[in-house]
């Protein structure tokens, strides 16, 4: 998550229950208060959730107790709603210039009135505030913070340590439903980060990408796909489409938690599925990162996090194989606002001039993955960014001690086409009508896989800055096919040092000022305020 470099890092729910001890009471949860402090905002944000979702709790109990003493009367319902922020720009927004302020976020595009609902203040408070601090100084009108009209569902209240419905009968579900607000899908879509969304005459327009119920949601798919929690992610990740990687990447993260730490900005734990934490010997821990317990059966999309105190460590995600899976983990890792996600995978290289274990440092993408396609028409053009382009460089020449013609010569930039069709090579290779082949060379491809494209493209579409670097595991146009013994012997050669240049990329992105990796490449015309 996104934390403001102004403040200090907030502690980190690591595998704790989701609500920690409540801020203060408010005198009045009902009242619209206007801050011009993104500290009282955050307090006053807080407070409304905390109270919110304790009054759903207590009238959940209230209704198990009344269903244990036998009654039969209908039992009231009982919402609650999540806070908003809301902010009047009243005339064209005078904001610093680009030379002046590298950030491209923080300010409205145009007069009027702008907000959004808000969910998990306690995940998300170093994000909120750097939010509401831009907010303020780059416009000067008071943050107005209220409830909203959109209640907050029950299930979305509770963590993973909490089957809240495990042990009720029939009857109490039944209650459940008529008592409580459940999800409501119809109230989570994607309209304004595909820039579809348009607010009926006097309805305010956005502030951020995504509703209060759409975050909730991703939050717990996250949990489901990955065997973590949503705090446990860390602002850098990686994504990989073997598991090759990740037992690099936790032998790796082992051996830097038996080291003591050199100073405070190390990394502090490992985190595995099932939220088992190691933490770095020497280092007290964090507050409430319990270790929880090794998952019966790894989840679909495992994640593994190299955990830095403000956040800014590194998280691996095995997608596995194919473009559905590519969309789905970045459509939920998308609401935790990471700073940059990058594909290391395997690829088939195109060109005959390649060899196996070259690297390919995508500049452009050719999109036959689909799962995008209503989203982000294929005819959209995915621009590479410089700053993630020059830092995957950078971290190939370091990591291999190559230069000049020498790097050249294991690495090549180029166009890599991603496919949902996994036996593409099996396709006709001749006669007259178009085929994957004649497509490919056509668009100048170098390296063909099935996933790069989706999370680039999803990169694009959600606003997170995006970098693909692949390495050359088969070549089936050129008679390479990736063998059982051959593969194998790549495997182990190739893993341990695609894998360091990686690590190395992010630590050289980290370095560099968090707005200039969110470019203005990413921003429509009608911007959302929030990053």
């Amino acid at each position: 998550m996104t934390r403001s470099p102004q403040h200090p890092p907030d502690p980190l729910p690591r595998a704790t229950p989701l609500h920690r001890a409540p801020p203060p009471p408010l005198a009045d949860d009902t009242a619209q208060l206007s801050h011009v402090d993104a500290e009282s905002a955050l307090a006053h944000v807080q407070a409304l959730y905390a109270q919110g979702v304790q009054r759903l709790h207590a009238a959940l109990h209230e209704l198990v107790a009344r269903h244990a003493q036998g009654a039969t009367s209908p039992a009231p319902r009982v919402r609650a709603f999540y806070p908003r922020v809301r902010v009047e720009v009243p005339g064209h927004p005078q904001v610093a210039t680009p030379a002046e302020s590298p950030a491209s976020f923080g300010f409205v595009s145009g007069p009027g009135v702008f907000e959004t609902t808000l969910t998990r203040p306690d995940l998300f408070a170093g994000y909120l505030r750097e939010q509401f601090e831009l907010l303020l100084r780059n416009h000067g009108s008071p943050l107005v913070v209220g409830p909203s009209d959109v209640p907050i569902a029950l299930p979305f209240t509770f963590d993973e340590h909490t089957s809240f419905d495990a042990e009720l009968d029939a009857a109490q579900r039944r209650d459940l439903l008529s008592c409580f607000d459940m999800p409501d899908l119809s109230g989570m879509d994607d309209g304004i980060a595909n820039g579809t969304f348009c607010p009926a005459p006097g309805q305010p327009r956005p502030l951020a990408l995504f509703t209060a119920p759409r975050v909730d949601y991703s939050l717990q798919r996250l949990r489901h796909y990955t065997g973590t929690s949503a705090g446990h992610f860390q602002n850098f990740v990686l994504f990989t489409n073997y598991g090759f990687y990740v037992e690099e990447f936790v032998r790796l993260g082992r051996e830097l938690m038996r080291s003591p730490a050199a100073d405070a900005q190390d990394y502090v734990a490992l985190v595995e599925p099932g939220n088992v934490v190691t933490r770095r010997a020497g280092h007290p821990g964090l507050p409430g990162d319990a270790s929880g317990t090794p998952p019966t059966r790894m989840p679909q999309m495992p994640a593994y996090h190299l955990v830095r105190a403000d956040g800014s460590g590194i998280t691996l995600v095995n997608i596995g194989v194919g473009p559905s899976n590519a969309r789905t983990i970045t459509d939920h890792i998308a609401v935790l606002r990471p700073h940059t996600w990058l594909m290391l995978g395997h690829c088939a290289g195109l060109r005959s001039t390649q060899q196996l274990g070259d690297y390919v440092l995508a500049h452009g993408y050719v999109r036959e993955d689909h799962v995008l396609d209503e989203d982000l028409p294929p005819w959209v053009p995915i621009p590479a960014l410089a700053e993630v382009q020059v830092a995957l460089q950078q971290a190939v020449a370091e990591i291999t001690r190559l230069h000049g013609l020498e790097l050249k010569r294991v690495m090549r930039t180029g166009t890599v086409a991603t496919t949902d069709n996994r036996h593409w090579e099996l396709q006709p290779f001749g006669g007259p009508l178009s085929t994957p082949r004649l497509r490919f060379s056509q668009s100048r491809a170098i390296a063909l896989d099935m996933e790069s494209a989706t999370i680039a493209a999803n990169g694009f579409r959600l606003r997170v800055p995006y970098g693909t670097l692949l390495c050359v595991s088969d070549k089936p146009l050129h008679g390479d096919l990736k063998l059982p013994g051959m593969a194998d012997r790549f495997y182990r050669e190739r893993v341990g040092q695609h894998l360091r240049i990686g690590l190395r990329a992010l630590e050289i992105l980290r370095g560099q000022r968090m707005e200039r990796l969110h470019s203005r490449k990413l921003r429509s015309f009608d911007e959302v305020a929030f990053q």
